[in-house]
């Protein structure tokens, strides 16, 4: 796994693997907690192979428990990969609603990740 830091304040750590990095809850926390350990950084952007193929069937509940951990400890996240493979509406609809929060993003790729990140980080320094 390695870790760059990107965006316009530097405040965004890439992570780049060919490793399935979250497969449950804890995987996510630990890895979360690591990069933030590491980097000082709680904005992630990871590739959708990092994630177990149980993440985009929303009946395991593991993308909401995930994320809902992620949002208890003040981490945001942007995934990129390919979506269209998956026809499941629910998935969709949940990456719809993802989209237009402020925390979860689910996007093509890793630039568009970062734009996305840099965007929320920019409008939450606007609100202090």
């Amino acid at each position: 796994m390695n870790i760059d830091i990107m965006g316009n304040n530097q405040n965004i750590a890439v992570i780049r693997s060919n490793d399935l990095l979250i497969t449950d809850v804890q995987s996510a926390l630990d890895l979360a907690m690591t990069v933030s350990y590491e980097t000082g950084l709680q904005n992630l952007v990871l590739p959708k192979t990092c994630f177990t193929n149980d993440f985009f069937v929303l009946s395991t509940r593991l993308a909401g428990d995930v994320l809902q951990k992620y949002i208890n400890y003040a981490f945001k996240l942007a995934v990129w990969g390919d979506y269209s493979v998956y026809n499941s509406k629910p998935l969709h609809d949940f990456i719809y609603e993802s989209n237009n929060g402020k925390d979860f993003f689910f996007v093509g790729t890793e630039a568009e990740a970062i734009e996305k990140l840099e965007r929320v980080s920019f409008s939450q320094m606007e609100m202090k």
